[in-house]
């Protein structure tokens, strides 16, 4: 329709950090996650991602779609569960997701994001984007694989200190907030609303696996423009 906002797909939604960040960019959002999330600021289905996404396929439904956003669990292959958990016994076997999501994605015919953390997840890093890139209070930097579009990856600014907390039996008090875990000078709850920019959910868990709505805001925009052109 005319002068209708294009609609994206947040898949794995969780809290809605992704999706903030496409209504900012002028998208109506969707979402789908598996658990309940009363806060979502959006219309979302509740239920599995792969099948609620395989249903639209085979309905047509997906074509209401511009573009899909899938953060599948980053567990089974993000730095900390490869790195130290691996390393001291702790945590358990996680379920890789990326293949699968691809897989269908590739079927939808549709441009789309896949976003994972920095480890060993196997997905192409055709952007990486970084808190400082935004003057955030957190670094949490992420990779996201683009499929049927592409952007150029923008400069990545040099850091201005450490994250604050415990490292090696040192304390930092540096300009960055670590938003994941519980004590050792990890970030509160405020803190962590106030670095990534998330005000409408203050539940610990959600905003530890939350991304900040500036990374999608910058995507968004950057698809926009692309397919500005490309109509043009």
């Amino acid at each position: 329709m005319a002068g209708a906002r294009p609609r994206v797909l947040d898949l794995y939604s969780c809290s809605g950090g992704a999706g903030k960040g496409y209504e900012w960019a002028g998208f109506e959002v969707d979402g789908c996650d598996i658990a309940d999330r009363p806060r979502y600021p959006f219309p979302y289905h509740r239920g599995d991602a792969l099948g609620y996404l395989a249903r639209l396929i085979a309905t047509g439904e997906i074509e209401r779609y511009s573009l899909v956003h899938a953060s599948p669990p980053c567990q089974a292959g993000c730095g900390l569960t490869v790195g130290t958990n691996q390393s001291q016994g702790w945590g358990g076997t996680h379920v890789d997701l990326v293949a699968p999501t691809r897989e269908l994605l590739d079927r939808t015919g549709l441009p789309y994001v896949i976003e994972q953390p920095n480890g060993r997840a196997r997905i192409r890093k055709d952007l990486s984007l970084c808190g400082e890139m935004f003057g955030l209070g957190v670094l949490r930097h992420r990779n996201f694989e683009l499929g049927r579009w592409g952007v150029m990856q923008p400069a990545h600014p040099r850091h201005r200190g450490y994250v604050r907390g415990w490292r090696h039996g040192v304390y930092r008090d540096d300009p960055y907030v670590a938003a994941y875990g519980d004590g050792g000078g990890k970030a509160t709850v405020p803190e962590m609303q106030h670095a990534m920019g998330i005000t409408w959910t203050d539940v610990h868990e959600e905003l530890t696996e939350a991304i900040p709505p500036a990374y999608t805001r910058w995507i968004g925009t950057a698809f926009m423009t692309a397919r500005q052109e490309v109509i043009v």
